[in-house]
């Protein structure tokens, strides 16, 4: 039936036209990509593909006697491509059947290459690729705009807990660090520092010469610390650090003296030398803290202890330490 040919090739580019006796008598041009290269004229049907529906279907007679059922099918030989179909009987003996990848086109058309000249004029196939590319575009743009707004969002987390000065946590983010251990019941360690004579550089060197020793200052603690430790600048001339788990005095001590010496080196600024030195208050919790303000309030003791012995000094937090004075009355010693 040579006539018919090109009106199937025309009409169904996935057809199988097959003799009397199930054996192959032509292929349309879309098939034929799927084994280039491979003679399918001659074959027998059953041998080149495996029937999956209707089962136990061995013979075209079986498969023309129930020709309403839905035929779904797959190449015997890899690759396996699922494919479902229908089947007509021709007048003159034999059958054609059509074809299409149905659920499996997508992967159908990106392994045999297949482009919009390879299906029917109505197939709705192109329509589905449109979509699914569709889909798939927007699922991109829309994966990394999701992207971008996490990163947005850890950025502005991220600006609200960083002092812009220094680079540091802020108070914020030290207020948070230290509720989650008082909380969490740890083992921490939170040393106070305040600079003393940090007001006389701003008056006589100016602000950019008292940001200069900030900057210098916050580079330093960093230096001094772990990577684990929470390093905030929580005032003007004011920092604490959060050592979790470390509470071994003697270690705490040797960084806290490391701190002063190296602090109270001089600076030299625009020309000039600054001169600041550092007090120090620490105050040790084994995780019977039952509040971030009894410790902060702690640390101040120690802290206004220390300057009130000379300044430039550490020392611990005990029981029974002078209170410092209100905010805004004169500190001791200047």
């Amino acid at each position: 039936m040579p006539q018919l040919s090109p009106v199937l090739d025309r009409l169904c580019p996935m057809h199988l036209r097959l003799d009397a006796g199930g054996g192959i008598a032509g292929v349309g041009p879309t098939l034929r990509k799927l084994r280039p290269g491979q003679g399918l004229i001659g074959q027998p049907f059953f041998e080149l593909f495996e029937l999956r529906r209707p089962r136990a279907v061995g013979a075209l007679a079986d498969l023309l006697s129930r020709p309403a059922a839905e035929l779904h099918l797959k190449f015997r030989d890899p690759p396996e491509t699922a494919m479902k179909g229908v089947i007509a009987p021709l007048p003159a003996g034999g059958a054609v059947i059509n074809l299409s990848f149905g659920i499996s086109l997508f992967e159908a058309v990106r392994a045999y290459r297949l482009t919009g000249g390879d299906f029917a004029g109505t197939e709705l196939a192109i329509e589905m690729l449109y979509l699914m590319e569709a889909k798939s575009a927007a699922m991109a743009v829309s994966r990394q705009l999701n992207v971008k707004l996490q990163g947005a969002r850890i950025a502005a987390e991220e600006q609200a807990f960083t002092d812009t000065l220094t680079g540091l946590r802020n108070r914020r983010a030290m207020d948070h660090v230290l509720d989650r251990l008082v909380i969490a019941g740890r083992a921490f360690a939170l040393m106070h520092l305040d600079l003393d004579r940090f007001k006389a550089v701003n008056d006589t060197l100016g602000h950019p010469a008292g940001d200069a020793v900030l900057r210098r200052v916050a580079r330093i603690m960093l230096e001094e610390t772990r990577k684990t430790d929470t390093v905030a600048r929580i005032g003007g001339d004011e920092f604490v650090i959060i050592l979790d788990q470390l509470v071994d005095p003697v270690r705490l001590d040797r960084m806290a003296h490391s701190l002063i010496a190296r602090i109270q080196d001089p600076v030299p600024v625009q020309g000039q030398t600054a001169r600041i030195s550092t007090s120090i208050g620490t105050v040790i919790s084994e995780g019977e803290a039952t509040s971030a303000a009894q410790v902060l309030g702690q640390a101040d003791q120690a802290l206004y202890a220390a300057k009130r012995a000379g300044r430039g000094r550490h020392l611990f937090y005990r029981p029974g330490m002078a209170m410092p004075p209100p905010e805004g009355a004169a500190e001791a010693g200047g």
